[in-house]
């Protein structure tokens, strides 16, 4: 039988019995009350006292919380202290998904080879790698005593916030016991007490998960020239262009054109269904100090995306990049040291044990690191590693740890003004943007976020000649120059940040939006002032799906929407959120026909789009047919007759192409696309409803919307199964809020439900919900919280 959690943290964390009798005698000097000796053969109580170090001389600290459940488990967590606001939510989290954030933390301390073989896989940040590769970048990049001597002089708030956590996880783990465990993680050995390095870890990852985790590959692989490791090159260019799910949309209308004339936010982040950065539901309150209510993910301690009584925001995922790459210029006589004005330097090199399962040796790898960050090293990106040169990757997020202070200023805002505030301040949010509206009616876009400060002119003078190439993918910098380095300015948290006022900043009384495209394009009337490229590209094409997010916005205003009246209130922004157009079908499908009509080849699918309402509802027929031709003709080039037009980026490019050469492509895409559908079985009218669903147990719950690549605004990135396709990426928490006179009025949705559990009641429940398109008003006073079921309440102290 595998060993439980209990006894894993025996042997590991607390060792021999005399330590652990030791650790009793510690305990009972700083007033551990009652004879703890027989602990000592007790291994999880044991292990648990081990969380706080030996040498802590305070009296440990008192936790508190009452958790109240609703409709759908939300929790809402009540404490007295941020410590015990912590502790409530780690409980709460844990409560619903312990083996998914077990998981995590035994991931983030580089331990999945030993417990999962390092031959499987894991999800490192938005795409696979081996458990080996995933092990040594964790074990490699995280710096654990710098982020504890962070945390030390760091925000006693959030201090408090994630000892908390720690206290209320590992309350969790004593109060169920091994027997209580999920079946899913029972008697496994990575389900453990955690301590203030796991959480330390676990941050570290989600600040670099949009940035430098992406690299992963290429720091674990970096080997200096005729290495054996280099015959670990990864067999893939993870700078490749692609859509890799992740993203959003946000909307902020203010009393212009509200119906209410206050602020209203459409929330709607693209995340993971699956894995720890599923977002979770919970109210927190802080009684004069902090009431907010929202998502945050794996172990986030506030709401990192929600309302509060004045204030709503979300978040979508910024164009802006948050590293840079040095091409470094070797010193000849040792590829290992580097030339920086003229003098060498030696790299930092550092020996990775990563631990092996059943008791098999340790693996070792050696990592380098510069002045600059970690060496990478693929050359499918162009990233070699010679006698000559080498690649080194500096991260702005690297040792993060301002976004929970951020995310707390945030929950306490009363205004977008202090919202924007606090962004601006502390430069903590790592790799997204701010959409907010208050009470007032005012709305904000801020992206501003930690971006290495890089001018376009240091871009221009510090350019490679492979800086051509990546554009548009990163900014390559001449690392054999100190003055190529990022430039310092006043004012920044840390230096070489981009100052605020460098940034891109947008307040407005009509409206704001972003899909993930760049600041420019926010408000179409008023067009951004061009600024560092690494903020992200301007006066160039928008995706289908920042266009289509404008135009539904500008027709929802003229009242050419379909909708009654001119102005937005939550059932208008609803319908928006959910309409599931497709902008390409929009654009294509009237020439599609016209070509195909009277092709006896591609009759039966050309009969199959004439009958397609062209959205990506559950009862649409023919929409998966539309989606599989679209994937196969949408890159093709000269699509589109009129070119983008920057001075209508909105409305172009447009005019699809049919004739000629291009039409006889767009007849063999769409012959090719009804043969996909026929060796899949499926129906060229099949309902979108049957083909994508969401498996829960042995139900599957059809689900509507598709991919961004269509022009949908509710995006669904979806993996093929027997029969059809499921969703891995997409809606997640969708929220749509605006004031009255006492407080904010929240309808929302967490599409992949609350919990992870199989025999959680919470494990499919609101997906059901999702999939019929009904929006669940959240209850955010006392009373409205207790007409939505929290009759009952638990209080959990220590």
């Amino acid at each position: 039988m595998p060993p439980s959690y209990a006894d894993v943290a025996f042997a590991q964390i607390i060792g021999p019995l005399d330590r652990a009798n030791a650790l009793c005698d510690d305990y009972l000097k700083i007033g551990g009350g009652r004879t703890m000796r027989y602990l000592a053969s007790t291994a999880l109580g044991v292990a648990l006292l081990a969380t706080t170090p030996v040498s802590a001389a305070p009296a440990p600290a008192h936790y508190a919380a009452t958790i109240t459940r609703t409709t759908f488990g939300i929790p809402h967590i009540r404490a007295t202290t941020w410590g015990g606001l912590g502790y409530g939510v780690a409980y709460a989290y844990a409560q619903d998904n312990l083996c998914m954030l077990a998981e995590e933390f035994a991931t983030v301390a580089g331990e999945r080879s030993r417990w999962f073989g390092p031959k499987e896989s894991a999800v490192l940040g938005f795409d696979k790698i081996d458990n080996l590769s995933s092990d040594v970048f964790f074990r490699s990049v995280i710096d654990v005593p710098t982020l504890r001597a962070g945390m030390a002089r760091g925000n006693p708030t959030t201090r408090a916030l994630v000892r908390g956590y720690v206290a209320g996880y590992n309350k969790l783990l004593r109060d169920i016991g091994p027997a209580g465990v999920p079946s899913a993680c029972r008697g496994k050995g990575w389900v453990r007490p955690i301590t203030l390095d796991d959480m330390l870890r676990l941050n570290e990852k989600q600040m670099l998960l949009a940035s430098s985790l992406a690299l992963a590959p290429l720091v674990v692989h970096a080997v200096p020239p005729g290495a054996a490791q280099a015959a670990l090159v990864p067999g893939e260019d993870p700078l490749r262009q692609r859509d890799i799910g992740f993203g959003s949309n946000g909307w902020a209308f203010g009393k212009d054109v509200t119906a209410n004339g206050r602020g209203l936010v459409v929330g709607n982040p693209h995340f993971p269904w699956n894995g720890p950065s599923r977002f979770y539901e919970m109210h927190l309150t802080l009684p004069g100090q902090y009431d907010a209510m929202g998502v945050g993910i794996a172990g986030a301690p506030v709401v990192t995306l929600g309302f509060n009584k004045d204030v709503a925001w979300t978040h979508t995922v910024t164009a802006a990049q948050h590293f840079t790459v040095f091409q470094l210029k070797l010193d000849p006589a040792d590829p290992t040291k580097y030339l920086v004005d003229g003098k060498s330097e030696a790299m930092r090199r550092q020996v990775i044990s990563v631990p092996m399962p059943d008791g098999a040796p340790p693996v070792e790898r050696t990592t380098y690191a510069t002045r600059y960050g970690p060496i990478v090293y693929n050359p499918l990106a162009g990233f070699g590693w010679t006698k000559t040169q080498a690649y080194a990757l500096r991260d702005a997020n690297h040792n993060n740890q301002r976004a929970l202070e951020t995310w707390v200023a945030i929950g306490q805002a009363r205004s977008v003004g202090e919202v924007r505030a606090a962004v601006e301040r502390t430069l903590g949010i790592p790799w997204v943007n701010t959409i907010a509206a208050d009470r007032a009616g005012n709305a904000l876009h801020a992206d501003v976020t930690a971006v290495p400060n890089v001018s376009a002119d240091k871009v221009r003078a510090c350019g490679m000649p492979l800086s051509a190439v990546l554009k548009g993918k990163l900014i390559l910098l001449d690392g054999s120059r100190s003055a190529c380095d990022w430039d310092r300015a006043t004012g920044t948290p840390v230096a070489g940040l981009m100052p605020a006022r460098d940034q891109a900043v947008l307040e407005r009384q009509d409206y704001v939006a972003n899909s993930n495209d760049s600041y420019w394009l926010s408000n179409p009337k008023v067009p951004a002032l061009i600024r560092s490229p690494i903020l992200g590209t301007t006066e160039s094409e928008r995706t289908l799906r920042t266009r289509s997010g404008l135009i539904e916005i500008d027709r929802r205003l003229s009242g050419s929407d379909g909708l009654p009246g001119t102005k937005v209130d939550p059932a208008a922004a609803e319908a928006m959120a959910f309409a599931n157009k497709s902008l390409a079908a929009e654009l294509a499908v009237d020439p599609l026909l016209a070509l195909c009509r009277g092709q006896e080849d591609v009759a039966a699918a050309c009969a199959a789009l004439g009958g397609w309402d062209r959205r990506f509802n559950l009862d649409s027929r023919g929409a998966y047919l539309f989606a599989t031709f679209w994937e196969g003709v949408r890159s093709l080039p000269g699509l589109w007759a009129v070119p983008f037009d920057k001075a209508d980026p909105v409305h172009t490019p447009r005019d699809f192409v049919t004739s000629g050469a291009k039409g006889a492509k767009l007849l063999a895409a769409l012959k090719a696309a009804a043969a996909t559908l026929a060796k899949q079985g499926i129906a060229l009218d099949a309902r979108w409803g049957d083909v994508q669903f969401a498996v829960r147990g042995q139900d599957h719950i059809p689900i509507h919307g598709a991919s961004g690549q269509l022009g949908v605004l509710n995006v669904q990135q979806s993996d093929p199964v027997p029969g059809g396709i499921v969703p891995k990426h997409g809606s997640s928490y969708v929220q749509i809020v605006t004031f009255d006179t006492v407080g904010p009025v929240a309808d929302a949705l967490l599409s992949y439900s609350q919990s992870t559990d199989p025999a959680s009641p919470h494990f499919g429940d609101q997906t059901r919900e999702f999939s019929a398109k009904r929006f669940h008003h959240l209850p955010f006073t006392e009373a409205q919280i207790l007409a939505d079921g929290g009759h009952r309440s638990v209080r959990i102290s220590e």
